[in-house]
């Protein structure tokens, strides 16, 4: 079903499905009609005496240079060309495809000033799949995404590149979409947005629910292994301390472990009473991850029902200047929630290690080889995970408080919630590898536990992932099952594996 911008009502699946698979999006008549009100009092602004910022001056430090209104439309455009100033690789087609419906979004919420025709063309480049070429590195987070913004108003307006190398004047030709020819306070709405940043938040909460998910199964396939008790993660236990996340963990790896035979062999001995704390405290850790993820979808929600734009219209006809643009909202969400992520894989990690020690392990082989000594199984997989581990302790170091000025002191304090935002990405990327190494780890010490079978949930998680990942033997190249491993944790089948036993994952 496509997706109708009517201003407010945007939701982060909505983002998604349309970002990352294709969805077809349209303006709804309301909004359009909203716009068109909104753009004669921007009409009526611009041919006023008084100056008015962004639709009759300069930008930044330059807001106090006039501007005739013949050469309103002028401006515009070079201020696109002028902020068109990113630098390094592509940022993802989803990243992208995000900013672009979400700023399309806030023009539509009629309070920017602008045509319809300039939601319209960003729509349709969207519906035919046409990506603006934007670098990675540009934006302080402040005025909002002004220079990735700028390089997707570049391609709207017919320069610039996209991603599959043509230029943009050739992709709009091929897909019969005519370059726009902006007019005033154009060129200023299409980049005074925290769209980018707002995107890879919306994205990146979507990626870690799926991560937290997973890491509650792989958690509970080690504690198996180990030889680990499930009585930590009753109920009544949560309940004398009900943060909802730890509840909502704890009750996960309950459910996953219920039914195993190995749980079952050992209950009542005596090291089963104090289990390791990353195995006893697992919901501890990834319940406080989870209500992070909790207060970075509500700054995110509040985010997808604003208008962020710098002067905005409002419905008495004043055109007024703000600071809503400024990311700190988002910065904070964004490097909070990277925190967050870290520790999960930090966690996991220590499990990786304890079912690889054989003085720590319950029993099991060294590092889960074969024949030890001619074989060192898993040991490398570790030091992967160890590396992930360490780049993400330098990556949870906040953004946010690292301000650099701009604009001759005029943008004097600034978010970098754009920076704060990749680098989420990027623990999530590298957390998805860390607990790819727990699951092959914990599925081969599993197997070594035979004939004590796993709990149902987790056999079903091992039987998906034996066909893609053979099981224990001689030593063979570790890093295409860690491939394979991944791709089945980020496509959500170790998720829907466990679910199609027990039922949904809190």
């Amino acid at each position: 079903m496509a997706v109708t911008l009517r201003g407010p009502g945007l939701t982060e699946d909505q983002v998604v499905a349309v970002a990352r698979h294709g969805e077809k999006v349209g303006l709804a008549a309301s909004a359009r009609t909203r716009m068109e009100k909104s753009r004669k009092l921007v009409e009526r602004a611009a041919a006023s005496r008084e100056p008015v910022y962004g639709v009759s001056t300069g930008f930044g430090a330059l807001a106090g240079t006039r501007v005739a209104p013949l050469r309103q439309p002028e401006l515009q455009l070079a201020l696109i060309r002028s902020h068109a100033a990113g630098v390094g690789p592509p940022i993802d087609e989803e990243v992208v495809r995000a900013t672009m419906l979400l700023r399309a979004r806030t023009l539509a919420m009629g309070l920017s000033g602008v045509r319809p025709l300039l939601a319209e063309a960003l729509i349709a480049m969207l519906n035919e799949g046409i990506t603006p070429l934007v670098p990675r590195y540009g934006s302080v987070g402040c005025s909002g995404d002004l220079a990735p913004l700028a390089h997707i108003g570049l391609a709207l307006v017919g320069e610039g590149q996209v991603l599959d190398g043509r230029s943009a004047a050739q992709a709009l030709k091929s897909a019969k979409l005519k370059p726009v020819k902006l007019e005033t306070k154009e060129g200023l709405a299409l980049i005074n947005g925290t769209d980018g940043m707002l995107g890879m938040l919306l994205l990146a909460c979507t990626d870690a629910e799926r991560v937290f998910k997973t890491a509650d199964v792989t958690a509970a396939m080690s504690a198996e292994a180990l030889l680990g008790t499930d009585r930590t993660f009753q109920a009544r236990l949560q309940e004398v301390r009900p943060h909802p996340g730890q509840v909502a963990s704890a009750a996960n790896l309950a459910r996953l472990m219920e039914g195993s035979q190995i749980v079952a062999s050992h209950r009542h001995s005596q090291h089963a009473v104090q289990d390791s704390y990353s195995v006893r405290c697992s919901p501890q850790v990834a319940g406080a991850a989870r209500d992070t993820l909790d207060f970075a979808r509500r700054v995110a929600s509040v985010e997808l029902s604003s208008t962020i734009d710098n002067p905005i219209v409002l419905e008495d006809g004043d055109v007024e200047s703000n600071g809503n643009f400024h990311g700190e909202p988002l910065a904070f969400a964004a490097d909070f929630l990277a925190i967050a992520v870290a520790e999960i894989g930090s966690i996991a990690e220590r499990r990786v290690d304890r079912l690889l020690d054989p003085h720590r392990s319950q029993g099991l082989p060294p590092f889960l080889a074969e024949e030890p000594g001619v074989n060192s199984g898993l040991m490398v997989a570790q030091y992967t995970a160890a590396a992930l581990v360490a780049e993400n302790r330098r990556l949870a170091a906040p953004a946010s408080v690292d301000s650099v000025p701009t604009s001759g002191m005029q943008e004097d304090h600034v978010s970098m919630g754009w920076g704060a935002a990749l680098k989420l990405r990027t623990v999530l990327d590298n957390v998805a590898w860390i607990l790819s190494v727990e699951l092959c780890a914990a599925a081969r010490a599993q197997e070594m536990r035979r004939p004590l079978e796993a709990s149902p949930a987790t056999a079903a998680v091992r039987k998906l992932l034996r066909t893609k990942v053979a099981g224990p033997g001689s030593d063979r190249v570790v890093a295409p099952e860690l491939a394979a491993a991944e791709a089945l944790l980020r496509s959500g089948a170790i998720v829907e594996a466990v679910e199609a036993v027990i039922g949904p994952l809190q």
